[in-house]
């Protein structure tokens, strides 16, 4: 049985702390030396297989035009106001910055906008070299691909340009997906935010520093282990960029939470006198096996995004729930023996904590804590047995505000946030702007056409006239013909900026309408491509594949709490419940972020959409961590209903002993999530804002309030399992072990299945 297994485990850990600390720390100081020796850097590939921008990209790098590798833009305009480049003075300083920066390490070529003026004026405009008022210029950068690439190319040339602001009357910005590829995220400071919070509010939830620090010093050794796995990865795959920052993002909520849970019942067992050994291979037993069980229902979560057939999220998912599955192992084996090191002082608050909860201020209490949390259980025992007295309106009054919430749900509109959503502060904003203002919005995210004639002479030419006359495209720069294959590639820049919804239907024309049209019947065929294409035709697949994502989801985790709970409604009841509190998260992340409603406390300057892939990846995480509150909850209350067999006590009883625990656990996770939403980058943004919004709403209005509503008015029907189910049932559900027989003292074991 798990929990016999976990009772040995935690309690042999707990008798040998320090060779499993050992264990751990060995094992930490493998993970970073692999790292160092093996791992790779983060990569992007915003593509799958079978979409129309991943023909594209195939046929350019048969081509080999250099367009496939990765690319930045220098934009530059002259600091005397009156000056243009078509004056001398500014053309030779442009010469000079475009010849500083092709001698760059790595670099195959650059663009050369002073050239293109010697050539003709027209020539440069039309190009998107020069603005036609001649006040801004771009030199495009072509580098390798990726792979050829390191963070010292960035650096290369931000340090150029930092010499170069200097030396030449010039202001100069930097842009490109070289940036996007190789910038450091500021996670750093972020996560030693939310440790800090995580810290604060343990101390608060326990009163005792030892307590306080156990929680953080597990996660920080699970999250070394868990990232430097990750890096491993990325050098045996393309890991996405996002994937460290979520990972260390859930990883710190979920170690902290799991490690928390374990805590408190451990504190629980040692305040009824057992020896700190046999309280941790106990709290390890209890607690422990609702954090398997969640624990693993986030992994089959986020492992489920496999469905949407887009390799970056697999990859991305396979490597947050390497840390998750970290976590969940220093919970049951690395925090026992923290729990055996510390002995029994953490049965007792601490001085300050003992100070904190008296009565009287400015005294300390001279007698011990009765048990950890007495006085606050009896608050919550109180709030609980208020809602259960009042079940229908509390009921009805708080689906009510979490389905208003969702109401925005219904204008969610998925695309590409560009550099046009960073703060002011970063250059590649700053760049961004001068382009757009210089060549319009859509030059900041042209459309690669890549088309193959198939001995069509004609074809092209048509293809170039159709594509200039579609009002969504304002230009279309000369056609690069490769002489060996034949195949062509055109770079056309919309009239809309990349994350326009004008551009995404730009697109879309493009190809059912314009192309076909140009190209006839015959065997020469053309796709589009470009950054903005390839997110569109991701956003487009996540799309169609959330719904059945969604529904694999739900089953999973339907029938998971239906083995755990034996039970029928309480995971149905637990799955609607989700998904309530999921549903007004992402209601508040489209009111935020494309309505702009309160989006400037999180450092939000302008609307944008939904990042593609961030609905599917949230829906996987905060089905998960939902379920570490469900599994944890409903495994006290099932303890009560076994103990008692009275629904409503059980109710209490159970709501009431775990309401502290998840809530200080709800205020961690928010935290943490939270100092991750001020990031500069919008993704970061919301999956910071998106997981804290739906952790908040779920441990206050869905568990103090509409679980304990629902159960009253279900009343023993909570417990209802068909006789015929029952037997095809694998034995070993929460409490009918022989750990929780000692908690029941001998008590009769109700169950209510269908005769």
């Amino acid at each position: 049985m798990l929990s016999k297994a976990l009772l040995r485990l935690g309690a042999s850990a707990a008798r040998h702390p320090w060779r499993v600390i050992a264990a751990w720390l060995v094992a930490a100081t493998l993970a970073v030396l692999a790292a160092v020796a093996f791992g790779g850097r983060t990569a992007d590939s915003m593509t799958a297989p079978g979409l129309d921008s991943q023909r594209a990209a195939e046929l350019i790098e048969r081509v080999g035009t250099g367009q496939e590798g990765m690319t930045a833009q220098v934009v530059v305009t002259p600091l005397d106001g009156g000056a243009t480049f078509f004056d001398d003075g500014a053309r030779t300083a442009l010469t000079r910055l475009r010849a500083e920066v092709e001698r760059l390490p790595h670099v195959l070529g650059t663009s050369d906008p002073a050239g293109a003026l010697d050539a003709g004026g027209d020539t440069a405009v039309r190009g998107g070299l020069v603005s036609a008022d001649g006040r801004i210029a771009v030199v495009r950068v072509q580098y390798p691909d990726q792979s050829r690439l390191s963070a010292e190319d960035l650096d290369a040339l931000v340090d150029l340009g930092d010499r170069l602001r200097a030396e030449l009357p010039l202001r100069i910005e930097m842009g490109g997906n070289l940036f996007y590829a190789f910038s450091e995220p500021a996670g750093g400071v972020s996560e030693l935010i939310g440790l800090l919070a995580a810290a604060a509010i343990l101390f608060l939830a326990f009163g005792s520093l030892v307590a306080a620090a156990l929680p953080i010093g597990m996660a920080v050794f699970g999250l070394t282990v868990g990232v430097a796995t990750m890096t491993v990865l990325a050098g045996v795959t393309e890991v996405p960029t996002f994937a460290p920052v979520l990972g260390s993002m859930v990883g710190l909520g979920v170690g902290i939470d799991y490690a928390l849970f374990v805590l408190a019942r451990h504190r629980e067992y040692l305040a009824c006198g057992l020896d700190p050994q046999a309280a941790a291979g106990r709290a390890v037993a209890t607690a422990g096996r609702p954090v398997v069980f969640a624990g693993g229902t986030v992994v089959v979560s986020i492992l489920g995004l496999a469905v949407a057939n887009v390799p970056f999220m697999t990859v991305g998912g396979v490597a947050v729930s390497i840390v998750v599955l970290t976590m969940v192992l220093a919970s049951v084996t690395l925090l026992p023996a923290f729990l055996g090191a510390a002995g029994p002082r953490l049965a007792r608050a601490g001085r300050i904590g003992r100070a904190l909860r008296t009565r009287k201020p400015g005294r300390l209490a001279r007698r011990r804590d009765p048990a950890p949390g007495a006085a606050h259980a009896a608050g919550w025992r109180r709030w609980i047995g208020h809602v259960s007295r009042h079940p229908v309106p509390y009921a009805v009054g708080a689906a009510g505000l979490l389905l208003t919430a969702t109401l925005p749900v219904l204008g969610l509109r998925v695309g590409l946030p560009d550099d046009g959503s960073l703060p002011h502060s970063r250059t590649e904003r700053r760049a961004y702007d001068l382009v757009a203002e210089g060549f319009g919005p859509g030059t900041n995210g042209p459309l690669v056409i890549a088309a193959d004639p198939a001995g069509d002479p004609g074809v092209l030419d048509r293809l170039v006239g159709a594509v200039a006359a579609d009002p969504g495209i304002a230009s279309v720069a000369p056609t690069h013909i490769d002489r060996a294959t034949g195949i062509a590639t055109l770079v056309v820049f919309p009239t809309t900026s990349p994350q326009d919804k004008a551009t995404a239907d730009t697109i879309a024309r493009l190809r059912t309408d314009v192309l076909p049209t140009a190209i006839g019947h015959g065997p020469a065929r053309a796709h589009v491509g470009g950054a903005a294409a390839s997110l569109s035709d991701v956003g487009q697949r996540t799309s169609q594949r959330l719904p059945g994502f969604v529904a694999a989801v739900l089953a999973m985790s339907f029938l998971l709490l239906m083995l755990v709970f034996r039970s029928v409604v309480v995971p149905l009841k637990a799955v609607l419940l989700n998904l309530l509190s999921i549903g007004a998260a992402y209601g508040i992340m489209v009111a935020v972020f494309q309505w702009g409603w309160g989006g400037a406390l999180i450092g939000l300057e302008a609307t944008v959409p939904i990042v593609s892939f961030i609905p599917m990846f949230l829906f996987a995480i905060l089905f998960g961590l939902s379920m570490d509150y469900e599994v944890f909850l409903l495994s006290r209350v099932r303890e009560e209903y076994l103990r008692t067999g009275d629904n409503g006590t059980a109710i209490v009883e159970g709501v009431s002993r775990t309401a502290r625990i998840i809530t200080s656990a709800a205020l961690i996770m928010v935290a943490v999530f939270l100092s991750f939403a001020v990031a500069d980058d919008p993704s970061t943004k919301m999956f910071g804002l998106g997981l804290a919004t739906a952790i908040f709403i779920d441990a206050t209005v869905v568990r103090m309030v509409l679980v304990p509503a629902t159960m009253t008015l279900l009343g023993r029907a909570n417990w209802w399992l068909p006789k015929w189910l029952d037997r095809m049932l694998p034995c070993g559900p929460v409490g009918t072990d022989d750990t929780d027989a000692e908690s029941t003292g001998g008590a009769p074991r109700p169950r209510l299945v269908d005769r």
